[in-house]
């Protein structure tokens, strides 16, 4: 058991009868009440999303996972099929597993699976990728204005803003998180 205070955003507790994925974390200190921490909660499963306030010393129970490093291979129509870079064993995993990351992720890239009960619950994409720009259109030639960008489709077929300067056949560093450009690569 672990104090509500010390849990993080994207921790994953038991929490009545459920696998719950910590989204939202904050922490609340009304006055001179008590401090309070605000979780917005979504169940592993089912994908509903509840809101729950814990005093900061109520105990909850986080689930234990095993995180393993998986190799992107190739997809059959909605399965995406990862291999164990130590067993070899090969897994299909879901668009439900996945949820957007497949945006980010190219054949031969390494991802940490997290697993509970040898069952698949998400993947852990690294916080920037670097994707090659596939199309985008051209700058607009004394185009000076600051904070202008254009439209540019990715090799995985994510499509973000790109500043003028990018072209097409570059490479970029893209966070996905946020899913915005950053650098050139």
């Amino acid at each position: 058991m672990i104090e509500a205070s010390q849990l993080k955003r994207g921790a994953v507790i038991n929490y009545e009868g459920k696998l719950m994925r910590i989204v939202e974390l904050s922490l609340l200190t009304p006055g001179n009440w008590r401090s309070m921490v605000q979780m917005k909660l979504k169940d592993i499963k089912s994908g509903s999303v509840v809101q729950k306030r814990f005093r900061s010393n109520d105990k909850l129970e986080p689930a234990y996972l095993d995180a393993r490093v998986m190799e992107y291979l190739y997809s059959t129509g909605t399965e995406h099929i990862f291999m164990d870079v130590k067993t070899l064993d090969q897994i299909p995993l879901s668009e439900e597993i996945l949820e957007d990351a497949m945006k980010y992720i190219l054949p031969n890239t390494q991802v940490n699976v997290q697993f509970y009960e040898n069952n698949p619950l998400s993947v852990e994409l690294p916080t920037t990728v670097t994707l090659k720009v596939t199309h985008t259109d051209p700058a607009i030639k004394g185009q000076t204005a600051t904070n202008q960008y254009k439209p540019a489709e990715l090799e995985t077929g994510l499509k973000v803003n790109v500043p003028p300067f990018i072209q097409n056949d570059d490479s970029i560093k893209v966070d996905t998180r946020t899913g915005e450009y950053l650098s050139r690569a």
